[in-house]
């Protein structure tokens, strides 16, 4: 949930301050190369000089702040405890309530013992799940394995650590070998007519019929036992080999992260690599040959090619071909890539767009060849607006997914989510469209003044939110100069995971009574602002390369109605049963989240809606329906198996279990071959791209698919026709002092 706010530049005092830390910064500058103790005390002077400063409310640094860092690194280095050993925490355990003095000193002692320690532990567990799996596990034993790692106490010898690695294998083994033995049996693990669902409570991709497996010979328990653990190990050899590629500069950002965290969730830190990443996904877009690489022993292997990009259209490279060396232009010297660090390769590959990258590949077929690519910007479809005319009867009704509010900070000529949902609405409205829904479902956030904007395509010019910072200073962000394209019956549709900006857009749809907010019981909680500074821009003269950047909270927003979402959220309107409806999640359930407070309301005048009647209808169906009925049983189903971490490694017991679990799954199954008999359209502008672009039309169909078994979507346009009934009211109440909805 770390969004990224664009208004924070126009903060002069701000700036003014940075600027005047940049100055007395200059002091701490020492004369090493890069990736040196000595840039890791820069960084974290630097750092925590910045937070303690400019933070919105940072914590007094002492024992209680170095006891809750030193709780939250040592997590991070070994959550699962199958690493350290009792005797290594003992010797940590001194440094516990000295973190606070030891960043006021630029000491390191403690995050070298500790980076010095994992990377010895590393090393040894390589040896551990080695040879715990070139021997064959009985499962006619009667053991557990124990998975709740937060109450396990760390292993107090090396002999107890090996026990519990090799139950943590056996798990593993366990699963892949019941999984081979259904297939063999002939009862496939993945049901091909049926929808899975993901994290976000996405349906997936459907299987096709034809691909069952359908297996060519039968196998022993011992053969299959054996491909079991050789695939365990596969997976656990790639893992640490990645582990390899970490240097002293990645495992000292998780030291720093622990110590910049502990101000709030939401302030990080970025080194130079996960900057970038950072942008990519803000703006959506990056600039490069399109292809997804995968590191290898034998070089960096592509594992995927984008769809439309260059190196996708050029079809000299293909899935499973390595790339062993790369050269900037046909003359110089190609590097050799073998071995090397994936993100250093990726730097290599990447670059300006018009620009050329030579890469010397090994086709699957073993020839080697030289390929040349021109780079272009990428663009990563998922991230952008979408929408599709929904088709119920002789209605029209549209829908508006938008996954974030993204901005190219870096350009803002380039697409943003503001310009795209505006073209958005304006092609629903041609297609004469009764009233529309957005989907803010999983959006996380983004840009603070593109939701600013945004809210005003809805409703006139007046308040959106308002912002507080650290000294108190309150500030209302209006909505000036945008024109409202849609004035007709609107449905905001979130979800648990709606942060941010989100709630921004939520809640300012809910306080001026423009539309009905239907979906969880509440969003995620997130009420901060944050602003990213390049520590590059303050050191500009330094020794050691670039230093990152720098995500700070340094103000709040609230509701124009001058409550929070910071914590609590947005309530919604009508509550959507979802399958974590009985599962606390969110800010709220963060102990260094920022408390939930209030300020005084801004002066706006609501909409003369009343949504009460519609409001009373929805709730009405939701009781009724058994689709929903359905998928509030199966919260309370996962709710009820989330404390679950006790796993029996007799394979008996395993698939006694597993087979009491599918019995409700299979029922549970039923939520995804829902139909809500709507029918789900293209806009016009999007078939003409369709023509010409199978990728695109693959992925609507997908979509379009997906929304068919929504019925989410569906309650969303049953209110939008009871809301089309009643009609909108189209202005707002003037002069008038009116108490509203204090969600």
């Amino acid at each position: 949930m770390n969004s990224i706010w664009s208004f924070m530049k126009k903060n002069y005092k701000v700036i003014l301050l940075l600027l005047a830390i940049s100055a007395i910064l200059w002091s701490f500058i020492p004369k090493k190369p890069d990736n040196s103790p000595e840039k890791d005390q820069l960084l974290l002077e630097l750092v925590t000089y910045l937070m303690e400063r400019t933070h919105y409310d940072p914590p007094k640094l002492d024992d209680k702040f170095s006891e809750h860092v030193y709780k939250e690194y040592i997590n991070a280095l070994d959550p699962m405890k199958r690493y350290f050993l009792q005797s290594d925490i003992d010797e940590f355990a001194k440094y516990e309530y000295l973190i606070d003095d030891m960043i006021e000193l630029k000491e390191l002692s403690f995050f070298d013992i500790t980076y010095e320690r994992i990377t010895q532990r590393m090393e040894e567990a390589k040896n551990i799940y080695t040879d715990v799996l070139s021997q064959p596990f009985n499962f006619t034993e009667e053991e557990d394995f124990d998975a709740d790692y937060e109450n396990l106490p760390y292993a107090k010898d090396e002999a107890e650590l090996k026990d519990r690695w090799r139950k943590q294998l056996k798990l593993n083994t366990l699963s892949t070998l019941t999984d081979n033995l259904k297939i063999q049996e002939g009862t496939d693990i993945i049901d091909a007519d049926e929808d899975e669902y993901d994290e976000f409570d996405n349906p997936v991709e459907k299987k096709d019929p034809k691909e069952k497996v359908k297996p060519t010979e039968k196998k022993s328990e011992e053969q299959l036992e054996k491909e079991a653990r050789e695939s365990t190990k596969k997976s656990l050899d790639e893992y640490f080999d990645n582990l390899k590629d970490l240097e002293r500069k990645d495992w000292f950002s998780v030291y720093l992260n622990a110590i910049v965290e502990r101000f709030d969730p939401h302030s990080f830190y970025f080194a130079p690599e996960n900057k970038e990443k950072f942008d990519a996904s803000m703006s959506g877009s990056i600039e490069g040959i399109g292809a997804v690489l995968r590191k290898k022993p034998e070089g960096v292997e592509i594992n995927e090619l984008v769809p439309g990009g260059p190196a996708w259209r050029g079809k000299e490279i293909e899935t499973g071909d390595i790339i062993l060396k790369v050269a900037q232009s046909p003359d110089e010297e190609p590097m050799d890539v073998v071995g090397m660090r994936l993100d250093n390769v990726v730097k290599q590959i990447k670059g300006k767009k018009g620009t050329t990258v030579y890469l010397t590949i090994k086709k699957i077929d073993g020839s080697i060849k030289v390929v040349a690519i021109t780079r272009e910007v990428i663009e990563f479809e998922e991230t952008y607006a979408k929408s599709s005319v929904i088709k119920d009867g002789d209605k029209s009704y549209g829908l508006i997914q938008l996954p974030k509010f993204y901005i190219d900070f870096e350009n803002k000529d380039n697409r943003n989510a503001f310009t795209d949902v505006a073209k958005e609405i304006k092609e629903l409205k041609k297609q004469n469209v009764d009233g529309i829904v957005m989907d803010l479902r999983n959006n996380g956030g983004g840009s603070l003044q593109t939701v600013v904007d945004m809210v005003g395509l809805f409703v006139k010019e007046g308040p959106v939110v308002q912002v507080k910072s650290s000294k108190g200073k309150q500030q209302v962000l209006d909505d000036k100069g945008t024109a409202v394209v849609w004035d007709g019956p609107l449905v905001v549709l979130v979800n648990n995971f709606s942060a941010s900006a989100s709630e921004i857009f939520a809640a300012a749809i809910q306080d001026y009574k423009r539309g009905v907010i239907i979906g969880s019981k509440h969003t995620y909680g997130k009420g901060t602002v944050q602003n990213l500074v390049d520590l590059n821009e303050l050191l500009k003269k330094q020794p050691f390369g670039d230093l990152g950047a720098l995500k700070i909270t340094l103000q709040k927003f609230y509701r124009i109605n001058g409550g929070s979402t910071q914590r609590e959220g947005v309530l919604s309107d009508v509550v959507l049963p979802d399958r974590y409806s009985y599962i606390d999640m969110g800010e709220r359930d963060m102990d260094n989240a920022m408390p939930w407070d209030k300020i005084d309301r801004a002066s706006y005048s609501p909409y003369n809606n009343n949504f009460e009647p519609a409001i009373r209808k929805s709730r009405q169906r939701i009781a009724e329906n058994e689709q929903f009925k359905l998928i509030d049983e199966n919260a309370k189903w996962i709710n009820e198996r989330k404390d679950e971490k006790k796993f029996s490694l007799n394979l008996e017991q395993y698939r006694k279990r597993l087979e009491e679990n599918e019995k409700k799954i299979k029922k549970f199954k039923a939520i995804s071959k829902y139909n809500n008999n709507l029918t789900f359209l293209s806009l016009p502008s999007e078939i003409e791209r369709i023509k010409t672009d199978t990728i695109l039309e693959k992925k609507r169909d997908r979509w379009h698919e997906m929304l068919n078994s929504d019925v989410y979507i569906e309650e969303g346009i049953n209110i939008l026709k009871d809301l089309e009934n009643k009609k909108m009211a189209n202005k707002p109440i003037e002069n008038q002092i009116q108490i509203v909805n204090q969600h």
